[in-house]
């Protein structure tokens, strides 16, 4: 790790005066920080990674196994998730959210065997989807199944558990699947695709107004967190296409048998710092400085006593959430001026709540992990029985039920104590009538403003690439663009978090010129009946493109 060179700054300083305060002494100090680099710097060269969770951690562990010296910086007090300080009024520790891992977080599956740590998942559950009417439908285990052609698999298999919606309700998806063919066999597609929501998507497409609200409304609620007049059409059919159809069992998911922190992170960390990385919390990144050849040479970060330090780097990845990312370039004047770091400002972010609830009673529903939908307009769920997922659980004596809500921003504004009673009222006791006589022992309420990324109409634009107008400074995270030729995992994904980060790392080690690539494995290459329509909806768009054609779109 590059010496860390301190020297006092007020927290409450303006945000003009600390760019000119950071500048000057960053000159002031430019003998003594190249001096501590070349003391401390492995000879492979320096890295500096900005963000804490999958992705931060995806690249720190590729560049540090490749043999470059990295530090990683968080604002958090400890970098993935590890003692967050989050309680309950009677002072458990609360993990924030829970998350799945789907059949196709190869990268993930791969990590958790490299570090040799226990296997820290669940075996694949069912789901159900819960609507204020009771269950809807059930999402079977597709991997025990026999393997039919998607999406025949998935709608053969899921046709006995539909409880409301008609086989002809359903049937008014196929027009569906020309889109899923023609959205992203080139930017061109992807781009016009990008320009309407999703909603406007499936009015095009003739879908019925059931399927619309019993299926499809609900599961971009849970995969790209916002109600699909929100989304824009070509991330919804990326996430459409890479949870549920190009494969039968895709819809599969598992979860982690304790926190994620804990099971994962906290051994992952481990290794890092094992290669002589540092892994450093309550560093809010505020600054960088220039160097020769417009090249990032160092990071400035405010530590929590308020001083502001210098991080020496030969090349640095950005690997934090749009809004972290978008105070970043509010509070530093080269990144505002660069157009690929100012588009960053144009993206908009969706609201989250987590409630954790402890039980006096034992409630055991159908299904551990369950989805919900309709309770609200504009707001999905999910429901989770953490006594059967969670090891730690297992043994009380009552229920402890995890409710998250996404595109949560009615929430926020209510007390944590009305939250609660309108998660009972309006939510729980319409899945099961059981929870009306359940009493809470103990809770928790965490609400995140403007938490994760909304992917709506005409983002594509704005979002970043791995690489950056600064030859020595990439980005990772789930909110980069995706697209044409893009690794398999879309949108919200801790997968596509994860394998952005390992996509900057071996783009910076690129730069750096070290050979040790990161091993990246995509998503299963898409079955025979999909690749030949993407290829012949390729080839006649070139061959219109070649006599001057105007390409039909919809």
């Amino acid at each position: 790790m590059s010496q860390v060179l301190t020297w006092s700054c007020s927290v409450h300083i303006a945000c003009s005066s600390m760019r000119r305060c950071c500048s000057v002494h960053a000159e002031m100090e430019q003998g003594k920080r190249s001096r501590a680099a070349g003391e401390h710097r492995n000879n492979k060269g320096t890295a500096v990674v900005v963000g804490g969770g999958w992705a931060g951690f995806g690249a720190a562990h590729a560049l540090s196994k490749a043999g470059l010296s990295v530090t990683l910086l968080d604002a958090a007090s400890e970098p993935g998730g590890l003692s967050t300080g989050f309680r309950t009024m009677q002072g458990r520790p609360v993990e924030a959210g829970i998350k799945g891992f789907w059949w196709q977080y190869g990268n993930i599956y791969e990590l958790v065997q490299e570090l040799a740590i226990p296997w820290p998942f669940t075996d694949w559950t069912a789901s159900s989807f819960y609507s204020p009417d009771g269950i809807q439908v059930e999402a079977p285990i597709f991997s025990t199944l026999p393997r039919l052609p998607s999406p025949l698999g998935s709608f053969i298999y899921t046709s006995p558990y539909f409880r409301s919606l008609s086989l002809v309700d359903r049937l008014t998806a196929i027009p569906l699947i020309k889109d899923l063919i023609k959205f992203d066999v080139d930017e061109e597609a992807y781009t016009k695709y990008d320009s309407m929501t999703a909603r406007e998507l499936f009015r095009n497409a003739g879908v019925s107004s059931k399927l619309y609200e019993q299926f499809l409304k609900p599961m971009l609620l849970v995969t790209l967190f916002a109600p699909p007049e929100q989304l824009s059409a070509a991330a919804a059919l990326d996430a459409l296409y890479f949870y549920v159809l190009a494969h039968q069992q895709d819809f599969d998911v598992r979860w982690c048998k304790g926190s994620i922190a804990e099971k994962i992170f906290r051994p992952w960390l481990s290794v890092i710092e094992k290669r002589g990385g540092h892994v450093l919390g309550g560093k809010r990144v505020q600054n960088i400085v220039l160097g020769s050849e417009s090249k990032v040479s160092s990071v400035v970060a405010l530590n929590l006593s308020g001083d502001l330090e210098l991080y020496d780097a030969d090349v640095v990845i950005f690997a934090v959430g749009v809004q972290a990312m978008q105070k970043i370039v509010a509070s530093c004047d080269v990144l505002a001026g660069m157009p690929d770091f100012a588009a960053v400002t144009n993206l908009s972010s969706i609201d989250v709540l987590a409630v954790r609830l402890w039980l006096d009673n034992l409630i055991k529903l159908p299904n551990a992990s369950n989805v919900l939908a309709g309770f609200e307009p504009t707001t999905g769920g999910t429901l989770f029985h953490l006594n059967s997922l969670q090891e730690e659980f297992k043994e009380e004596k009552g229920s402890v039920f995890e409710v998250d809500l996404y595109h949560a921003n009615q929430f926020l504004d209510l007390s944590n104590e009305n939250i609660i009673s309108k998660v009972f009222e309006k939510y729980l006791i319409k899945c099961d009538p059981r929870f009306g006589s359940a009493n809470v022992l103990d809770s928790s309420v965490l609400c995140f403003k403007g938490a994760v990324t909304c992917f709506g109409p005409g983002s594509h634009q704005h979002m970043p690439s791995t690489t950056t107008s600064f030859s020595n400074v990439f980005m990772a995270g789930d909110w980069l663009k995706q697209g044409p030729g893009s690794h398999g995992a879309k949108g919200l994904s801790q997968e596509k978090a994860y394998v952005t980060g390992l996509q900057a790392a071996n783009s910076a080690l690129k730069y750096m010129g070290v050979p040790m690539m990161a091993k990246i494995i995509d998503a299963e290459e898409d079955e025979l009946q999909f690749t030949v329509a993407k290829s012949l909806e390729r080839q006649s768009r070139l061959l219109m493109q070649t006599w001057g054609l105007k390409s039909p779109f919809l």
